[in-house]
């Protein structure tokens, strides 16, 4: 009997995998994951935004975008599991998966101490049970160590911009914001009912923030962009920099290493 552990974010139970599973990541962080987990070699296909660990996806063959994936290669690769996530993937595109392929697992970590519980979903049914203790044990220590440096870190107001054009930033009720509160850096910006909000960049905005955080990703901020905010807000901007997108948006392992480039950079000035 599947273990309750094994219940996805659909409510759906699963059973373990054999260990010839093929497994289509529609999900980068999770394909990540996989890897980690030990399980990287069964997996069969990526999106092109699947890009860690860089040599072992490699030749993964591609089967699309994250929003766009291409239901005709995923078909031909006859995948026995498919990965999505609420968040990153379309529920038209997970409900046609779910045509032709047996296992679609359903992922949707709303903060980062949801990660333990997607280890043992993953590894649970891919049988990785070693790696996900090992997972679990390493995530468990780093988020304590930077609990306990945050005790001592100022409450900063965070205006983080994911997209330009329009300018879009990220709701509390989202798992990047909760990550960034572990270094007390809490977002504005909210739009009710919207999770990832469209806002205009003006004055009284920029007003109400110490710092301005340009992420890496979905939109890939540079420097350029810091001058562009600077002719915004005029004379009175607030500090803006650059944001490995990576390190607030990525659940799974990568959310271990995460731990300290927060608060590193927390303690920049």
């Amino acid at each position: 009997m599947p273990d309750s552990a094994l219940r996805d974010a659909a409510g759906t139970l699963h059973a373990p995998a054999p260990c010839d599973a093929r497994i289509v990541s529609l999900v980068p962080s999770i394909t990540e994951l996989l890897f980690d987990l030990g399980v990287g070699d069964r997996v069969v296909g990526r999106t092109p935004f699947c890009v860690h660990p860089c040599g072992g996806v490699a030749n993964v063959p591609r089967v699309g975008g994250t929003k766009t994936p291409r239901l005709d290669r995923i078909r031909a690769l006859e995948p026995t599991h498919v990965i999505v996530n609420v968040d990153e993937n379309r529920r038209e595109d997970a409900e046609a998966l779910a045509e032709f392929v047996p296992n679609v697992v359903v992922t949707h970590p709303l903060g980062p101490r949801d990660n333990p519980a997607l280890f043992r979903l993953i590894g649970g049914i891919f049988a990785s049970g070693d790696a996900t203790r090992r997972l679990c044990r390493a995530f468990e220590q780093a988020v304590s160590q930077l609990e306990r440096a945050a005790r001592g870190f100022p409450e900063r107001r965070v205006l983080y911009l994911i997209w330009r054009d329009p300018w879009m930033t990220v709701s509390r009720d989202t798992y990047v914001s909760r990550t960034l509160a572990l270094v007390n850096f809490l977002t504005t910006g909210d739009d009710p009912g919207r999770r990832y909000p469209e806002i205009s960049l003006a004055t009284e905005m920029l007003d109400a923030v110490d710092l301005v955080l340009l992420s890496s990703e979905p939109f890939p901020f540079r420097e350029r962009h810091i001058a562009e905010i600077h002719a915004h807000a005029g004379a009175r901007c607030p500090s803006i920099r650059l944001f490995d997108g990576e390190m607030a948006s990525w659940y799974g392992s990568r959310a271990i290493r995460a731990m300290d480039y927060l608060a590193n950079f927390a303690l920049e000035p």
